[in-house]
């Protein structure tokens, strides 16, 4: 007989975002998939409460981490993966490796490049890259990696028995589909994606990695509207971006559209850097700083008025 995992999901409001972890309720192995390091933007302080949370689940149900396993370099917050790392260490714990898909060296380039970070600081900071359908075990349960493109060309997904963790290539149906404008994104990818989720049995459990209920979701016996999974046969006869019937080329059009008129996410700059660090601190300057790089945009018309250029 399989074991059917367990599966304790941890919503962190202020980004929406989804933390799972997931254990073989037999040998207390388990996982954590895309944990959340709090930041205030206003003072850049970062904290460790919700990642607190998470390492008193941990202890509480008796858990042994054996991997931290992030579905994409995320662009709206901080990945609490090293932070976890060291701490479950100093507890006595055995060291879990922080793991994500092997795309992620793509990534790594772009943003490195952009943010003029030093090559030699994201050498070997993931130590476990996964390569397309590995599989892997969480105690006596087999999982397995799907590489889900279109959010990002690293993304990857998580299969554990009859559920998947998806990061943020499927959302739940009134919610629907991600945004895939970053670097490397694609509309197209991310409707094939959406469909080689869909494929998959209609009882299995999709887990989304955020979730923002519209106002017409009611919420549960609690009041609570955030949901972490619907399953497949939910999602192909409800999500409004992707249901049965949904033509690639109309999903592109309307994706392409949408994406257009979105602001960047209010951590964009602060969590790429951060995230294709696999959550490492960045270096310490001389005066003692670490700094993390914020874009400056003005017009060409002011920037070259503000330098004393001729217009």
């Amino acid at each position: 007989m399989v074991n059917k995992p367990d599966i304790y999901a941890c919503f962190e409001a202020v980004t929406a975002t989804w933390q799972y972890v997931v254990a073989d309720p037999e040998t207390q192995d388990a996982v954590v998939i895309d944990s959340v390091l709090d930041f205030n933007p206003v003072s850049s302080q970062i904290s460790t409460n919700t990642a607190d949370g998470l390492l008193d689940l941990i202890s509480k149900n008796n858990l042994t981490i054996v991997r931290i396993l992030e579905t994409h370099a995320h662009a709206d917050h901080l990945t609490a993966a090293n932070y976890l790392q060291q701490k479950l260490v100093s507890q006595g714990s055995p060291r879990p490796d922080i793991c994500i898909g092997a795309r992620i060296t793509e990534v790594q380039a772009t943003f490195a490049s952009k943010y003029q970070i030093n090559v030699s600081e994201l050498a070997n900071v993931f130590d476990k890259l996964f390569q397309d359908n590995e599989e892997f075990m969480i105690g006596e349960i087999r999982a397995k990696v799907l590489h889900l493109p279109g959010h990002t060309p690293d993304h990857v997904g998580y299969q554990i028995g009859e559920n998947v963790f998806t990061g943020d290539s499927i959302f739940n149906p009134d919610v629907g589909s991600a945004r895939a404008d970053f670097p490397g994104g694609s509309a197209t990818a991310l409707y094939a994606s959406t469909q080689t989720l869909l494929d998959l049995p209609q009882n299995y459990r999709l887990y989304v990695g955020h979730d923002y209920p519209p106002e017409s979701r009611t919420g549960n016996e609690s009041g609570v509207k955030h949901k972490p999974y619907t399953t497949v046969k939910e999602q192909k006869e409800e999500n409004k971006h992707v249901k049965t019937g949904t033509e690639e080329e109309e999903f592109v059009k309307f994706r392409l559209e949408r994406d257009a008129v979105l602001g960047e996410p209010k951590l964009l700059h602060q969590s790429l850097q951060f995230n294709i660090r696999a959550g490492k601190l960045p270096e310490t300057t001389e005066g003692g700083d670490m700094f993390l790089h914020i874009p400056v945009k003005a017009s060409k018309e002011l920037v070259s008025l503000m330098r004393g250029f001729k217009l």
